[in-house]
């Protein structure tokens, strides 16, 4: 009898490490499968010219997706990306070099362009944590602010970015990779360091895991939430910029289509929507997975609508997969 109460232990133990270990190497996994179909499927998928366009292709979604991931490790979510882009590539425009008006502060206009992000950061984070309404509902409203901040901001002409110096950025290489990716690359590093070796990540994942108990232990929770969405939206207006420069033209739709992959990326490389696990490396594999995805479809020439549908499909997928094992968490009680 002891001995059968012993293994059933052992097995108790054994099967929630399993179901870690399989959520933190699964995305990876699937990763590498996919380059690999792909690579027997289409000879120019594997090359190093393609290698660096999937890099180019993720590298503003994946800048977004750092600040994303860590609204998502406090159980919030933030829906305003593409409007926070839209406004805050406006402003970079407008306030550089540009063909509308004789306006030229620099690099002063990347940082009014980051602070405008930030901005919306803010609103985003103390209506939410002040007022306590729901993230996903503060920062629709604030997706469609920033969507009609850009529209006034554009006016009846386009803005042609003029300033030589951030219009090299656009295809300028260093140690051979875009400028875009190194930033991207930047980005993951600094979220990477956050989370593990600050009192902002390690407070984020103790909120996300259970707010009670992060309370009870004299975490500051509106602090930190507050925290966690001005670095989203810092990195939202980021996106906005360097999408902003690489098209050479201030455009209200510049966000179009990254909340989508953005927040799809975050969940497909197991970062649990209540919040407490996963992080930016968890992300990283995400993006990348999107990305080889609609790569690979459109070299194997794919339409775009099944492209879409297979994203869909592994978006649920994914979905069922990270949240199972939380399910009594995730309950909805009527």
């Amino acid at each position: 009898m002891s001995l059968t109460l012993e293994r059933t232990a052992v097995a108790a133990r054994s099967g929630p490490a399993r179901r870690r270990l399989l959520f933190a190497v699964g995305p990876a996994v699937a990763l590498a499968l996919l380059c690999a179909v792909f690579a027997v499927l289409t000879p120019s998928f594997a090359t190093g010219g393609n290698v660096v366009a999937i890099l180019e292709q993720a590298a503003i979604p994946l800048v977004s997706a750092m600040g994303a991931t860590m609204v998502v490790l406090v159980g919030g979510i933030d829906l305003s990306i593409e409007g926070v882009m839209a406004a805050s590539g406006l402003t970079f425009v407008l306030l550089a070099h540009n063909s509308v008006n004789g306006t030229d502060l620099g690099w002063g206009a990347l940082i009014a362009g980051l602070a405008v992000g930030a901005a919306f950061g803010l609103v985003n984070g103390l209506v939410h944590a002040k007022v306590r309404v729901p993230s996903f509902m503060v920062t629709l409203g604030t997706w469609f602010v920033g969507l009609g901040i850009a529209t006034v901001l554009f006016g009846t002409t386009t803005p042609q970015l003029l300033d030589e110096g951030f219009r090299s950025w656009a295809g300028g290489r260093w140690a051979g990779l875009p400028i875009v990716v190194l930033i991207a690359l930047a980005a993951v590093a600094v979220t990477v360091l956050l989370c593990r070796s600050t009192r902002l990540g390690r407070y984020a994942y103790a909120i996300g895991g259970d707010e009670q108990i992060a309370r009870l232990a004299g975490i500051r929770v509106a602090r930190f939430r507050i925290a966690v969405f001005v670095l989203a939206g810092l990195a939202s207006g980021l996106g906005g910029v360097l999408a902003t420069i690489r098209l050479g033209v201030g455009d209200v739709g510049v966000g179009t289509g990254n909340l989508f992959l953005t927040l799809s990326a975050v969940v497909l490389g197991g970062t649990l929507l209540s919040g407490g696990r996963g992080g930016p490396v968890h992300t990283v594999v995400g993006v990348l997975l999107l990305t080889v995805l609609g790569n690979g479809l459109l070299l194997s020439g794919a339409s775009p609508y099944l492209q879409q549908a297979a994203q869909g499909v592994i978006l649920v997928v994914a979905v069922i997969a990270t949240a199972w094992p939380a399910r009594d968490r995730l309950r909805v009680v009527k």
